[in-house]
């Protein structure tokens, strides 16, 4: 389990809402689930990772109830954002049944130079997201119908709060709830080479990396260039901020990507229903809009078949996506985008060197890194003990961009020989092991 944010300011407070914070460690916890070695019995062991999952619906359920007008449940107990539904690659006809059948258009975007287009859509009075959803797919087919699930932060440092926004004087964006758009896309992603196994042309400048996540300080180390795909952001938070610290350092937290220049999509804002599918979506084509070789999703959800597509496409252009596998524990369902086959899945280990007990699982597990027993900053420039896969993930990036030579292929080679204690529940092995800033 990982320790829940304090978020003192409205800068911070728009996190509250993200599924899911999860409670502190108790202080024995380590224990023998697949190879993790600690305190507990296996027995016991089993038992948190089956409260995790307990944990996690009922942090989505509370949620749902908490804001009823923007969150809602799919079938799995996952939040998605309320009223609302994704038609992938919508033509003039295609939307104008769905038109006919009740459904409004909210924003129907075309991303040409990923194949990718989507609409989002207002389900029609009465219906809940997942029986719209059913409608629409009897319509225009099921495969090109989703729901725009919500992906939650994968680690969380400090103390938790149990204010609401508006408790903590946050104001909830657009009028309407709905997250801003972003248009006025560049053509063209000069210097990508299709066919080429991922390969995107070196720059002669700084490395760039990429954070998908809350939004930074404006006087973070490095940051190139910042942009709000939710209501009201960007703005800072204290887990945009953890992961950029860990990357470019300052404050007394260790670079570990010392010079790079960062790229910061702020997908949560202060929307309740922030870090969803859709937003992560054109975060990541602005990512690879601007040739940003590797990005960083230290959050987890479910599968989207949408959200899918964005991550194959961006690896097919050169741009990796490195994702935390999530902490709702070794018995949660795989997690994604870390599931994903084209992205990087990180899990986290502590001082000791064991995998952290409330390590999600991902289809896949390519390498680990320090998530705890460490510091990063928080959105208001301190150092803060931070615990979770989230951390791990910049630390794997940031060896991914030292690598990075124009070549996805050859910048993973060169990662797996770096690698230490490849196997189990680390993958190809842990990187950056001394990337960790310890507590004095």
């Amino acid at each position: 389990m990982a320790l829940a944010l304090a978020l003192p300011t409205a800068a911070s407070a728009q996190l509250l809402p993200q599924v899911p914070q999860l409670p502190q460690l108790p202080g024995r916890v380590g224990t023998a689930v697949g190879g993790i070695r600690g305190a507990l019995p296996l027995d016991g062991a089993a038992a948190e990772a089956r409260q995790l999952v307990r944990q996690s619906v009922e942090r989505a359920r509370d949620l749902a109830r908490r804001f009823p007008d923007r969150i809602e449940l799919d079938r799995d107990d996952n939040p998605v954002r309320a009223g609302e539904v994704t038609l992938a690659d919508p033509d003039p006809a295609v939307l104008e049944l769905a038109q006919r059948a009740g459904f409004s258009v909210i924003e129907s975007e075309r991303y040409d130079d990923l194949g990718i287009g989507f609409a989002r859509l207002r389900v029609p009075a009465g219906l809940s997201a997942v029986e719209a959803a059913r409608r629409l797919g009897r319509i225009v087919g099921g495969d090109r119908v989703t729901l725009d699930p919500l992906y939650s932060a994968s680690g969380v440092a400090s103390a938790p709060s149990s204010r609401t926004p508006a408790e903590a004087g946050v104001q909830l964006g657009d009028a309407d709830g709905h997250q801003r758009p972003f248009r006025n896309w560049t053509p063209a992603f000069a210097g990508v080479r299709e066919g080429g196994g991922g390969r995107l042309a070196p720059g002669t400048g700084p490395k760039r990396i990429g954070i998908i996540d809350g939004g930074v300080a404006a006087g973070t180390p490095g940051l190139a260039a910042q942009q709000g795909f939710a209501a009201g952001a960007p703005r800072a938070s204290d887990h945009g901020m953890a992961v950029a610290s860990l990357l470019t350092g300052g404050g007394g937290i260790k670079a570990s990507a010392a010079g790079a220049q960062l790229h910061v999509a702020d997908v949560y804002g202060s929307d309740p229903a922030g870090g969803s599918a859709s937003a992560l979506a054109r975060a990541l084509a602005w990512m690879v809009q601007a040739r940003v070789p590797v990005v960083v999703m230290s959050l987890a959800g479910p599968d989207n078949a949408l959200l899918g597509r964005f991550v194959a496409a961006a690896r097919a252009r050169g741009t990796l996506v490195v994702a935390a596998v999530g902490n709702n524990g070794p018995a949660a369902p795989p997690a994604y985008p870390a599931s994903y086959p084209q992205a990087i899945a990180v899990t986290g280990v502590d001082g000791r060197g064991r995998v952290l007990l409330e390590a999600g699982r991902a289809c896949h597990l390519d390498y680990a890194a320090p998530g705890a027993d460490m510091l990063a900053l928080d959105a208001g420039g301190s150092a803060k003990p931070v615990r979770g896969t989230s951390f791990a993930a910049p630390l794997v990036a940031a060896r991914l961009s030292a690598a990075w030579a124009g070549d996805a292929a050859a910048a993973l080679k060169t990662l797996d020989r770096e690698a230490k204690g490849a196997g189990g529940r680390t993958g190809r092995g842990v990187v950056c092991g001394d990337c960790r800033t310890v507590a004095r």
